[in-house]
């Protein structure tokens, strides 16, 4: 995994463009198989989610504790470090005053500031019938633009279905849908809320929610990294 050879400006270019960054092959096969081997483990999780039992779909996932895993730490570190300066040109864009800073440390300031000190990279696991209804990740008060996943097995041999969606609305227009099948190891980069958008009068703001198609067969594990802690 060598995040800092990432091309970010060719992942800000598509991200303005389409509204997602699709990277293939960032986390190596092994480490996906750990993660989803560590889900066994409570030592490693502050707080798990039975999503029937909210209405959010069918599935289960955990918060991991602090401090996080090595791994995780890592790439939610280099991401940001990478992702920090779209998230500027974003706020720029949609006119927003706020600016985050260079480093994850610095922005979990701000969080801890807020009262948001509760980590938020997670695990997803859906077995056949599960599915996550449309949502956005928002915590508290200060939220970071982008979040991003992980695909930690693979679609085709380890489940069949389970289609990760986006859905945008942009004012006074029907709504955008893209539907991603990411493989295993490759990493997803979405809006947490809203993204700007070109409009006739100038730039917009486009609201985005997510969420997961129903899986058909066998067993879904996703990695999930939200820069933002939680209340």
């Amino acid at each position: 995994m060598m995040l800092v050879n990432l091309d970010w400006t060719a992942i800000e270019k598509t991200f303005m463009s389409v509204g997602y960054a699709h990277v293939p092959q960032v986390v190596k096969q092994r480490m996906c198989l750990d993660l989803i081997q560590s889900y066994q483990d409570d030592r490693n999780f502050r707080k798990r989610i039975l999503m029937e039992r909210h209405n959010f779909g069918v599935g289960d996932y955990a918060y991991f504790a602090d401090p996080l895993p090595a791994l995780i730490a890592k790439l939610r570190t280099e991401c940001y470090r990478g992702l920090a300066p779209m998230a500027n040109h974003v706020m720029q864009a949609m006119r927003q005053e706020h600016r985050y800073p260079k480093t994850l440390e610095q922005f979990l300031v701000q969080c801890h500031s807020q009262g948001q000190s509760q980590p938020t990279p997670l695990i997803l696991h859906y077995e056949a019938g599960g599915m996550n209804r449309l949502h956005r990740d928002v915590y508290g008060p200060t939220i970071f633009p982008f979040q991003v996943m992980v695909m930690l097995n693979q679609k085709g041999c380890d489940f069949e279905g389970g289609e990760f969606v986006l859905v945008e609305n942009r004012p006074r227009q029907q709504s955008t849908v893209a539907v991603l099948t990411p493989n295993q190891g490759d990493l997803v980069i979405f809006p947490v809320s809203e993204r700007p958008i070109a409009g006739k009068r100038g730039m917009l703001r486009a609201s985005v929610r997510h969420g997961v198609s129903r899986i058909h067969s066998g067993e879904r594990w996703v990695l999930g990294i939200i820069f933002h802690n939680a209340s």
